[in-house]
């Protein structure tokens, strides 16, 4: 095997905590079965992250052994070769991932202790009714006397799930879950997972719509394309609270501000750059309308049919309006035409947003000196970043381990928290302008490096400091100074 693919198997099968798993087993307590467990283990090309003696006795141990493993067929695998080992007992198997998902990730709790009748009175009825009537006569109050001020409905058909694809709403559950458990972790926000049991354009609009009244912002989430630009579209037109799609917005924001760093590193101006893109989906979309009105004047764009130009066969007769029209009237200035490879021969910056491995190192070391590389397709990048790191400058993943992480979570809640503190009922290009350069100033001068163009998700820094652009930016638009 070569080098290369050796690299590309170590990339795709390194044992990760995603697929980690207790095993209770029992052992002899005298010889070698210890160090069994560990071999059997890591000749299986496992990891012992854990080994914890939890019950002894004079002729037995018994030992919780926590492993992390590459799929769940590599852990059943590896289970088996420890219920192999001679004198051990296997017992439980308890896989982690699914144990934090026991009952969901996320519950309602009371922010008042019902202790007593007088407590219930006010809580509920007959003291509610005051509250309402206040809010009938002033609807502006609910923001003021209810939740809605610090909720955010998190919604989704399932049609386009991290990777997995058309799985519909109850399998996309446990995704909008984890969402809103990032939106309290990292900006304090109530967030209400709602998985709609329907797929059509209309019938989404009209029930997010309906269900506005009881939040101060929709996240749509996971929704495939085409249908998410018309949804998104048709959404901020209809309610009078911001409707922001992550997919696209979350990841053109920290898209930006990862490039904008990336760009100190090697010197360059963003009016001077040649950026190349694969991925004319919605987060490509999304990612090219906010570089160009960040100011990126020379981009190509490729798809599944190559460069995308005005003059290619399937866009001459494509409907103005349509996303892919869209691209090639306001990209490509110098008519470039053919594939990715070719296109990106030259080329300052390439970032996919697309499949693995549609570009090799030769097609790096073919970019131009200092090149950016962002291959952001998950799990499997572009390119191999190893591959990618021998010849570019700068170069950046959607994976947790490599260096440079383009990840939403950088975005998402800071963005929220912003607009709900500035009452705002819109989200526009200047105010995602706004939380891209905040989050690129996170990173400061004497930390920048090419392995550090973006910071941690758990820097504690990025939400407050994203969140307090937006809300800046969105008082411009609201002209309220009220929190």
């Amino acid at each position: 095997m070569n080098k290369g693919k050796q690299r590309k198997q170590a990339m795709a099968t390194a044992p990760s905590v995603s697929y980690s798993m207790t095993v209770r087993l029992e052992v002899p307590a005298s010889g070698t079965a210890v160090s069994q467990l560990t071999t059997a283990v890591e000749s299986s090309g496992g990891s012992v992250t854990g080994l914890d003696v939890t019950a002894s006795g004079h002729e037995k141990l018994r030992i919780d052994v926590t492993i992390a493993a590459t799929s769940t067929a590599h852990a059943q695998e590896i289970v088996e070769k420890l219920r192999g080992i001679e004198g051990v007992s296997l017992g439980k198997v308890s896989d982690r991932t699914f144990l934090m998902h026991l009952g969901g990730k996320i519950e309602m709790s009371s922010k008042h202790p019902i202790r007593n009748r007088d407590d219930l009175s006010m809580v509920y009825t007959p003291g509610v009714a005051r509250v309402c009537q206040a809010i009938a006569e002033n609807p502006e109050d609910a923001r003021r006397l209810t939740i809605k001020r610090n909720s955010v409905a998190v919604v989704t058909d399932g049609s386009a799930v991290l990777g997995l694809g058309n799985i519909g709403p109850k399998a996309a559950l446990p995704v909008m879950e984890g969402k809103a458990a990032l939106f309290k972790r990292f900006a304090g926000i109530d967030a209400w997972p709602l998985c709609l049991d329907t797929q059509d354009t209309d019938e989404i609009v009209a029930i997010v719509k309906a269900i506005a009244p009881g939040f101060a912002g929709i996240n749509l989430e996971d929704i495939s394309a085409p249908r998410c630009f018309e949804i998104e579209a048709r959404l901020r037109e209809a309610v009078d609270i911001p409707v922001f799609h992550d997919d696209q917005h979350g990841t053109a924001i920290v898209v930006l501000a990862a490039l904008t760093n990336a760009l100190r590193v090697v010197d360059k101006k963003v009016e001077d750059v040649r950026v190349v893109m694969s991925g004319a989906g919605a987060a490509g979309t999304a990612i090219l309308r906010l570089l160009i009105a960040a100011g990126v004047r020379h981009a190509v764009v490729a798809d599944i049919h190559g460069v995308v130009h005005a003059g290619r066969e399937d866009l001459v007769s494509a409907d103005p309006e349509s996303p892919l029209r869209w691209i090639a009237d306001n990209t490509n200035p110098e008519g470039v035409t053919g594939t990715l490879r070719e296109a990106v021969r030259g080329a300052d910056v390439f970032i996919g947003v697309s499949a693995p491995n549609v570009l090799s190192g030769d097609d790096v070391a073919a970019m131009a000196d200092g090149a950016i590389v962002f291959a952001l397709a998950n799990p499997d990048p572009e390119v191999d970043p190893a591959i990618a790191r021998q010849t570019a400058a700068v170069v950046a993943t959607g994976r947790s381990d490599f260096p440079n992480q383009i990840n939403n979570v950088l975005v998402f809640p800071g963005v929220f928290r912003g607009l709900l503190d500035a009452q705002s009922r819109t989200v526009n290009t200047e105010m995602m302008l706004a939380a891209a350069g905040a989050l690129a100033d996170v990173v400061h001068d004497d930390e920048l490096n090419a392995n550090y163009i973006i910071p941690s998700v758990f820097n504690d820094k990025v939400a407050g400091a994203v969140a307090g652009a937006v809300r800046d930016a969105a008082r411009a638009v609201t002209g309220t100074t009220a929190v």
